[in-house]
């Protein structure tokens, strides 16, 4: 089929599945997918094939910058030693395992390693698909794990391939080599694109220029990295924290708004699309030839599918163990959980298109032109990994989650609760200076301090303001809206708050000053201002309050 009728077909499969699902409470994931085998048993998409390229090139750089820009930093430090060793160690563990019992199945060990490599990761999408109602700390550790493991796991790939197909010898000191060399320059790529797309943002103010921007730099991070030999996963990882930082601070509230709208659709529709996609090509790598019979294939598929969930098992019941025996500081104890809540966590190791597009990416044949045997096997077995992580992990995740007696992190909801008070206190003390500062009328500062007063003491949005000089009282809480604002970033940067409620306490201030902008807008212009000695607004003007 022609790509303009496929891409038709897939998002015509993601609306009704994604309805589906939601309508009858099915788990979104395993409702595409089986979609999706549904698509690929039809004539016309019977052996398609979706270039490897395309998942790591098109949608794994928007996917990975997307979820990096919502990930929490300061949840990230505290967990930092956790999720390194879940990244790296982890992913070391699983493919040496894998590779053991691809061995004694009749691979060769190169080959055996490859596989290990290809179902080592877990993927970003499915995971942040199962771990919805996870507390924060879990929810942080899972992400987080899912961003950099890719890294991890391609980086040892590309070696892998390389010792398979074109006859390299396989050490571990070239293995450490690439993996410092994969980790060093990624980050260090994108520590250098996220300074340089700060600096543009500094610098723009058209919204559409902005969301241009915003598009382009995942891109323009990931394939530099790949060029220069290091992981453009981590390098597009590493930029949308930095930004995540900075962005706060950059560009007005309705350029927030616009370019928050335009990547939670597209993340939505690249994720729903993957999933489709896996769904559509396993029924052509399912049935494909020439790695052996069909009773040794399944055979293969399911040791390996049960030593990839085994090997995840036994790392998380065993290694922070043995950490905990030998670290004994108090800071420790208090992140430690029960075998009972660790066990979402261990179950959560859902794989997804990264191995399928790494799996395809494995050469059918050597450098010296003979047949790579075991490369139709290797396929099999990561189409076998990813489905039955999908359907036995992602869809028996919510059960896992109240066995396990998992809630809502309610140190998240009162750091939110706390932030609305403090800013709403600093709006409160700054009110008295922005009312003389803009001429407001004594019983429109009034109404704004009733109105702060009760969103203080409520902790939640009063709605329109009312008063007799509306307009006064629009530009006033304008003002302080950009006081509020500064407020917020400060509990963050002082930790505080984490990103998440940064992020969700920031999106009601920018939806409120959108709202004034547009409420003022609609007002009839006082005769000074039509004179031009008044203040200059709108959202996106230079030097006005959203410009921060």
């Amino acid at each position: 089929m022609r790509g303009l009728e496929v891409t038709v077909v897939i998002l015509a499969a993601v609306l009704a599945l994604t309805w589906l699902a939601r309508r009858l409470n099915w788990n979104e994931p395993v409702t595409l997918v089986a979609g999706g085998c549904l698509v690929g048993l039809t004539p016309d998409f019977h052996g398609f094939r979706l270039p490897p390229d395309v998942v790591l090139l098109l949608f794994l750089p928007p996917l990975l910058y997307w979820e990096s820009l919502g990930t929490s930093l300061r949840e990230v430090r505290r967990n930092v030693r956790g999720i390194v060793l879940l990244a790296t160690g982890l992913v070391l563990a699983t493919a040496t395992a894998v590779a053991a019992v691809g061995h004694a199945l009749g691979l060769s060990w190169s080959l055996a390693f490859v596989l290990g490599a290809v179902v080592a990761p877990t993927d970003a999408t499915a995971v942040a698909a199962v771990a919805r109602g996870l507390p924060r700390r879990i929810r942080t550790v899972l992400h987080t794990e899912s961003l950099i493991n890719d890294g991890t796991a391609l980086a040892l790939y590309a070696v892998l391939v390389g010792v398979a197909a074109e006859g390299r010898v396989f050490t571990w000191h070239g293995v450490t080599l690439r993996l410092l060399l994969a980790y060093g320059g990624g980050i260090a790529i994108g520590a250098v694109c996220a300074a340089a797309a700060v600096a543009l943002r500094v610098r723009m103010r058209d919204r559409a220029v902005v969301s241009t921007l915003g598009v382009l730099t995942p891109f323009a991070t990931y394939l530099p990295a790949q060029a220069a030999g290091a992981s453009g996963v981590l390098a597009v990882v590493t930029c949308g924290l930095v930004i995540s930082q900075a962005g706060p601070r950059l560009g007005s509230a309705g350029i927030r708004v616009q370019t928050t709208g335009f990547w939670e659709v597209s993340t939505f529709i690249l994720n729903s699309a993957l999933f489709v996609l896996v769904g559509i090509q396993t029924p052509a790598l399912v049935t494909a030839s020439g790695a052996g019979t069909l009773g040794h294939r399944i055979t293969t598929a399911a040791v390996v599918s049960a030593v990839v969930i085994a090997t995840r098992l036994i790392w998380l019941y065993s290694v922070p163990y043995l950490i905990r025996a030998l670290d004994r500081r108090p800071v420790q104890r208090t992140l430690r959980y029960g075998a009972r809540r660790r066990f979402p966590l261990a179950w959560s190791g859902v794989r997804g298109a990264v191995s399928l597009a790494a799996a395809l990416a494995v050469p059918t044949t050597k450098d010296d032109g003979g047949p790579l045997a075991g490369h139709g096997l290797v396929v099999f077995t990561a189409v076998a990994v990813i489905l039955v992580t999908l359907v036995l992990q992602g869809a028996t995740m919510p059960a896992v989650v109240r066995w396990a007696g998992l809630r809502d992190d309610p140190g998240e909801r009162a750091e939110e609760r706390r932030a609305h008070r403090q800013i709403a206190t600093a709006a409160l003390e700054a009110l008295p200076h922005h009312a003389d500062l803009l001429g407001t009328p004594p019983h429109s500062a009034d109404a704004v301090r009733r109105e702060l007063r009760q969103y203080a003491a409520r902790d939640q949005d009063t709605g329109t303001v009312a008063g007799r000089d509306v307009r006064a009282e629009l530009e006033l809480r304008r003002a302080l809206v950009a006081v509020e604002r500064r407020a917020l970033v400060r509990l963050r940067d002082r930790r505080s708050i984490d990103d998440a409620v940064l992020h969700r306490l920031q999106s009601v201030l920018d939806s409120e000053e959108v709202r004034i902008d547009l409420s003022m807008s609609a007002l009839p212009e006082r005769r000074e201002r039509a004179r031009g000695t008044g203040t200059a607004g709108g959202p996106d003007a230079p030097g006005g309050a959203g410009d921060l």
